[in-house]
């Protein structure tokens, strides 16, 4: 039986967020059991606590926010697809700032804090949401996403973009989901953005402290960053990473099969909601009940980031 997992140290990290451009500090530390995930505001008197949830989002343009009254964390999206890659379900997270690093624009740097850290399994059993029926959202430009019934977790996602870089690059991936694959496949691949739209996002208060140290950025004829990609479908693989992330706000791992075209963070939330809105729709389980389709390894530490 698969048992809820934490980190055995607490770790921290400096950054800058990629849309605020505000520099922080971020501290990850051990959480009981059956706490989840719990993002604070360290900087704020008295300290505020958001637990991740698909209800608390408020915002999905070009990221995820959380929102509690009028306190916001952006951009969780990267470090919480790292939470899902090695499992973990209680964990708190300090910051003294509104949002989460950037770091390279990828999971990576959470990647090897949490391999640092170290991954304590606790005395407690994870629970998943096993899917039950087709749940299906659209969007009026085509857009969709959708879960159903499968023995594992298995996410097959497309994108579409009109640009000449995507000629060249795979659309579409699919991926058994486990923490190797995770690692092997997805968490190296930055978040991407089109030189065309920075001052109109700048103007709207994003992408400010966006860089090519931190995201790809394309103009009108391909990749602008001088290293190029490090794969040829990284964009199509950073869009999983982004719905990994989006998908674990629901609080524990999936068993289930996840399909999206042009899909995005609005869109994944909006599945999540309407997935807990549709309580036929799906049930707790251990591991043991779903046949032990999703793995873990039991020591990250020893995988390359």
């Amino acid at each position: 039986m698969l048992k809820q997992r934490t980190i055995k140290n607490p770790i921290r990290a400096r950054g800058v967020g990629l849309h605020t451009g505000h520099h922080g500090l971020m501290s990850m530390r051990p959480a009981p059991i059956n706490t989840g995930i719990i993002f604070r505001r360290i900087d704020l008197n008295p300290v505020v606590e958001i637990a991740v949830h698909p209800n608390v989002v408020s915002e999905t343009v070009l990221c995820t926010t959380l929102s509690q009254n009028d306190v916001k964390i952006s951009t969780v999206e990267h470090l919480m697809s790292a939470l899902a890659g090695f499992g973990i379900d209680n964990l708190y997270i300090d910051l003294d700032s509104d949002e989460v690093p950037i770091m390279d624009g990828s999971a990576s740097h959470f990647i090897f804090l949490l391999q640092s850290a170290g991954i304590a399994e606790q005395e407690a059993d994870k629970r998943f949401i096993r899917i039950k029926q087709l749940v299906r959202v659209e969007t009026e430009n085509g857009a969709w996403a959708q879960f159903e019934p499968y023995e594992g977790f298995r996410l097959s996602f497309s994108i579409d973009f009109d640009h000449p870089a995507f000629d060249e690059t795979a659309n579409h991936l699919m991926i058994e989901f486990s923490s190797t694959s995770y690692l092997k496949e997805i968490s190296r691949a930055r978040t991407f953005g089109f030189m065309k739209d920075v001052e109109a996002l700048r103007k709207r208060n994003l992408a400010l402290g966006g860089s090519l140290e931190n995201a790809i950025v394309l103009d009108e004829n391909g990749v602008m960053n001088p290293e190029g990609l490090r794969n040829q479908d990284e964009f199509v693989r950073h869009k999983v990473l982004d719905a990994v992330g989006d998908l674990y706000m629901i609080g524990s791992g999936i068993v289930g099969s996840f399909t999206a075209y042009k899909s995005g963070h609005a869109l994944n939330n909006r599945l999540l909601r309407t997935l807990l809105s549709n309580p036929d729709s799906w049930e707790f389980t251990t591991l043991a009940d779903a046949g032990g389709a999703i793995s873990y390894e039991e020591n990250p530490g020893a995988l390359s980031h």
